[in-house]
């Protein structure tokens, strides 16, 4: 298997390598899809002059990034290329790593379940087999390497690209069991972006059946598996907000970097929901409405890990994909990221509803973003309600996707354990409705 991931590497590599020398790289760099307040190339070179100038980066209203990443380019601005690429790859290799050992444990998790007798006797083709199991963690780092998403990101030098990794070394870390490295790189995502805040619950609940301890709120071993993984989160994300301030000798990054993500002062136009919404708004609002729109993100957490306790790893991908619909500075980087775990999710294709309309829909999006943009700013022929609409369209099939996605997930399991072919008290066929 390392021979085909090596000619995706080289692929990928070789790809971004000719956009990097055309000059498409100064057109996807200035897209508002791609780069946002938060992460555009152009803000970090901002940063680093004022840097270098012996000024505060964060004296002005322009940089937005937090003080590690300020330093880490501040050493390898002449190699920035070069380090969005090895992101990339490293992004992508810790994917592979990490669905091949859950695809041991899924496996492990099916054979024992069979031997207990847990699964009705008629569901055989509804469980994975090795050899259909064998390709997805090949798959999960070529759906991330060459999705268009991925390459414009990195050709653009947009930093979602390191957030993506260290979400992904995350994702890494809690697969294979370590509780210390989870926390770490939990932490270093808290740190970078606040949204993975909500990934604490997936991975302590995997954590948990890693450790086979029972996840009951009466259980003692469950509390103090809880408390050590929440000491050891919040510790690390204490030592790196130390480690800003010893960088910088200020505290100006916390209202600068999380106030902002927060409050949402910058409107630019992205393909979220937050600039349209607040730009049209009276001012003496906005600050419910703040609250109503970050409380998105946050409010699904309790009911998944309610109804996905069993299972944290698709948990972990509902949550990144929430994420990536509803921060308040997306770009096309991070639904790259959930797009990624699809061929881990293959064996829900036959419970689809609506998978070719919905991917038609994200795809015609896609190519309608520039379209309506030019019309917009340049053509003048359209406003901005033009372009809010089809990201509105983006996103409700973003959102109806991940809805798809949780009910044919839901409805596998249901026919796992009751039987593929349902039937009435009177021996007629049944439907199964999920409520």
């Amino acid at each position: 298997m390392a021979a085909p991931l090596v000619l995706v590497v080289l692929a990928a590599v070789t790809v971004r390598a000719a956009l990097f020398r055309s000059s498409l790289a100064a057109f996807i760099a200035e897209r508002v899809e791609v780069a946002s307040p938060l992460n555009a190339w152009k803000r970090v070179v901002e940063g680093l002059a004022l840097l270098d100038l012996g000024v505060s980066p964060y004296s002005g209203a322009v940089f937005h990034e937090t003080p590690l990443i300020i330093y880490l380019f501040h050493f390898l601005i002449e190699y920035a290329e070069l380090v969005f690429m090895i992101t990339d790859v490293l992004t992508a290799v810790a994917l592979y790593l990490a669905i091949q050992d859950f695809n041991k444990v899924v496996f492990k998790k099916q054979k024992l379940l069979i031997e207990l007798d847990k699964y009705a006797p008629d569901v055989a083709e509804l469980i994975q087999t090795p050899m259909e199991m064998h390709y997805i963690p090949l798959k999960v780092a070529l759906f991330y390497l060459l999705n268009p998403y991925t390459v414009m990101s990195c050709v653009a030098k947009s930093t979602c690209a390191i957030n993506n990794s260290v979400i992904a070394f995350f994702i890494l870390a809690t697969i294979k069991g370590s509780a210390f490295l989870s926390a770490v790189f939990l932490a270093l995502a808290t740190y970078q972006s606040l949204y993975p805040l909500t990934l604490f619950a997936p991975a302590l609940l995997y954590l948990l059946q890693r450790q086979f301890i029972p996840i009951k709120l009466k259980s003692k071993s469950f509390w103090l598996y809880t408390m050590q993984y929440a000491s050891l989160y919040l510790c690390s994300l204490v030592v790196i907000i130390c480690l800003s301030f010893f960088l910088l000798n200020s505290w100006d990054f916390i209202p600068s970097v999380y106030g902002f993500i927060l409050s949402v002062p910058d409107l630019t136009p992205n393909i979220g929901l937050f600039w349209y919404f607040f730009a049209e708004m009276f001012e003496h609002f906005s600050l419910f409405f703040v609250c109503v729109f970050q409380i998105n993100v946050f409010f699904y957490t309790i009911p998944l890990a309610i109804k996905l306790k069993e299972h944290p790893v698709f948990f972990m991908f509902v949550q990144i994909a929430i994420i990536s619909i509803f921060k308040s500075y997306p770009t096309v980087g991070d639904i790259a990221l959930y797009m990624a775990f699809l061929p881990v999710w293959s064996h829900l294709y036959r419970f689809l509803r609506n998978i070719f309309i919905l991917s038609c829909v994200l795809i015609f999006c896609s190519f309608l973003f520039p379209v309506l943009w030019h019309l917009w700013i340049y053509a003048g022929s359209a406003n901005s309600n033009f372009y809010y609409a089809i990201t509105l369209t983006f996103n409700i099939g973003q959102i109806l996707l991940i809805s798809d996605y949780f009910y044919a997930f839901l409805r596998r399991e249901y026919y796992l354990t009751h039987g593929l072919y349902l039937t009435r008290q009177d021996g007629t066929e049944a439907m199964l409705v999920l409520k």
